[in-house]
């Protein structure tokens, strides 16, 4: 199967490599009528006006990505074809369903360029079924979901609170804060999953 990623390549390789390790191929832009599902990759903030703020922290702005990406949240979604958001991309999908963002936790961001690694607690939940009620993963993000958007709940979360995962109850859209294409055996059955979900 085919999984869409709007942008080029040489930014995405260790998106790439890790749906192809679960055995799909990526499609990099053009017309996303063939793929059977979406991926939304890390990167930096979307703008605030899109979901009701002012900018006070958001930074590396990507105006045409954001854009085009809420353009392929509906055109997947209408066609309930499955989506998997990471990082910037769970933040995206909640802006896409009416959500806000915090626009800083900078304790969450990487340090010095060296992601940080922190516990979390899953619901019940497919995503359970794969890190168990509690475990350990990456952190890279400066921003986190805020209030959620229509039909979304959240499935995992820090110690202090902060979202790290969340679903939609009705389509098939999951999205993770942390990033499973650097993350090991855990990262790789997130996409292991994600590639059976779009069977």
């Amino acid at each position: 199967m085919t999984i869409y990623i709007w942008g080029n390549a040489s930014r995405y390789e260790n998106y790439q490599r890790a749906v192809e390790l679960a055995g799909d191929q990526v499609q990099f832009g053009g017309d996303p009528e063939d793929c059977a599902a979406l991926l939304l990759p890390g990167g930096g903030d979307l703008e605030p006006w899109r979901y009701g703020q002012k900018n006070t922290a958001s930074r590396g702005l990507e105006p045409e990505r954001d854009a085009a990406e809420l353009a392929l949240m509906e055109y997947f979604t209408t066609l309930r074809r499955p989506v998997l958001g990471i990082c910037r991309g769970l933040q995206t999908v909640n802006v896409f369903f009416g959500g806000t963002l915090c626009q800083d936790i900078s304790e969450h961001g990487a340090c010095d360029g060296v992601d940080r690694r922190h516990r979390v607690r899953t619901a019940t939940s497919p995503l359970q079924e794969l890190c168990g009620e509690t475990c350990v993963v990456n952190s890279a993000h400066h921003q986190a979901a805020d209030r959620l958007g229509a039909g979304l709940q959240a499935i995992q979360w820090t110690d202090d609170g902060v979202i790290e995962a969340l679903c939609h109850r009705t389509l098939p859209v999951w999205a993770v804060q942390w990033h499973p294409e650097r993350l090991g055996k855990l990262g790789e059955t997130v996409f292991q999953a994600f590639h059976s979900l779009c069977q």
